[in-house]
């Protein structure tokens, strides 16, 4: 009997190795043939297929937390990103307003920028809190103040073009009339021909009007007219509306001129106030050096004619040959040579300027008359 399990575990493990051996055979035959003409490729295609599922199911959980860490941590960063554009996009535009006038101006030999001195960089973003709803003021108040340095008249403008003009400053808040108020006027000038006019609010928020136009001045539908900085309220160069309708009535003197705002009166929510720098008095300390320079200039000669009518005292004629030297004082002027004064007694009594120089040459004088100077 135990000789007969014996040869039963034998032939369990004879059996199990050749199993081994064959399957071992047959998996490295596969792999070959796979490698060589693929003829599996379908079979491992088609059992993707059926795991794909399996794969969605365990993996979900892991991916679904990612998305929606990253979709947290990507909206705030959008949020950031946005605002800052945002900031970057104004303060762009702002600065972009001013090219089409540069570029106008350069047609016409003349700089923009000479006519912009008074615009200084310095500027808050300041935000509408309120709109008044009065139809017969058009008038909105801003979350900035004389804390913040605004003041009476200050200009404003918007990403479009000129917004309005402060009218009442608060400690915290501030008050600006639009351009298109019916109180508002604006001096403007034609960015074509540099026509200037002034633009007057008709109390309707998309449009402004032109009453000094007479009809025949060069003005057509589609001028862009811009602040002609005259006034000092406004920065020159920047934009204020486009003209839309033009109607001349030959019995009239004037065109009725129809203007669209540039800035977006009814829409925009940040402002801009602008600081205007005050003009550089070059050009008037320039002058007044040259007034001072031509005022001492005429100035010299009365004190260089005084300095030997100081210097030729009365005691000086007792000694008429001292007269002849001239002193110190009197060296930088041809006016303190005796020989000059004593060539015409005419010309020493119709000098009123130097009265003391002829009573100094007196003696010389006298001594001519008597021949040698003795009694």
């Amino acid at each position: 009997m135990v000789a007969f399990r014996s040869s039963e575990s034998s032939g369990r493990s004879t059996g199990l190795l050749l199993r081994c051996v064959l399957f071992s055979l047959l998996a490295l035959g596969l792999m070959i043939i796979d490698k060589r003409y693929d003829h599996l490729g379908k079979i491992r295609r088609v059992l993707s297929i059926v795991a794909y599922p399996a794969q969605v199911a365990v993996a979900s959980p892991f991916q679904g937390w990612a998305w929606l860490r990253e979709s947290l941590t990507t909206r705030e960063a959008l949020r950031a990103d946005k605002t800052k554009l945002e900031d970057e996009l104004r303060v762009a535009q702002f600065r972009l307003q001013r090219y089409e006038a540069l570029e106008a101006e350069s047609r016409r030999l003349r700089a923009l920028r000479d006519s912009t001195n008074g615009v200084g960089s310095r500027f808050i973003i300041g935000d509408i809190m309120d709109v008044d709803l009065d139809a017969f003021r058009e008038r909105v108040l801003v979350d900035k103040g004389a804390r913040d340095g605004v003041y009476v008249g200050q200009a404003v403008l918007d990403a479009g073009g000129v917004f309005g003009q402060v009218a009442r400053v608060d400690q915290l808040t501030s008050e600006v009339i639009l351009i298109s108020d019916a109180a508002h006027a604006i001096p403007v000038q034609d960015n074509r021909n540099g026509l200037r006019t002034v633009a007057v609010g008709t109390g309707d928020l998309s449009r402004l009007k032109l009453p000094y136009i007479s009809t025949a001045a060069d003005i057509v539908k589609g001028d862009l007219l811009v602040t002609s900085g005259l006034g000092g309220g406004f920065p020159a160069g920047y934009p204020v509306g486009t003209v839309v309708e033009v109607k001349r009535d030959p019995a009239q003197s004037l065109a009725d001129v129809a203007v669209s705002p540039a800035a977006a009166l009814d829409r925009s929510r940040e402002l801009l106030f602008v600081w205007l720098t005050p003009a550089t008095p070059t050009l008037a300390a320039t002058s007044l050096s040259t007034s001072s320079s031509s005022s001492a200039t005429a100035v010299a000669p009365t004190g260089a004619a005084t300095a030997p009518a100081a210097a030729a005292k009365p005691t000086a004629v007792a000694k008429p040959s001292a007269a002849a030297k001239p002193t110190a004082a009197a060296k930088p002027s041809a006016a303190a040579k005796p020989s000059a004064a004593a060539k015409s007694s005419d010309t020493a009594a119709k000098s009123t300027d130097t009265a003391a120089a002829p009573t100094a040459t007196a003696p010389t004088t006298a001594d001519q008359a008597t021949g040698d100077g003795k009694p």
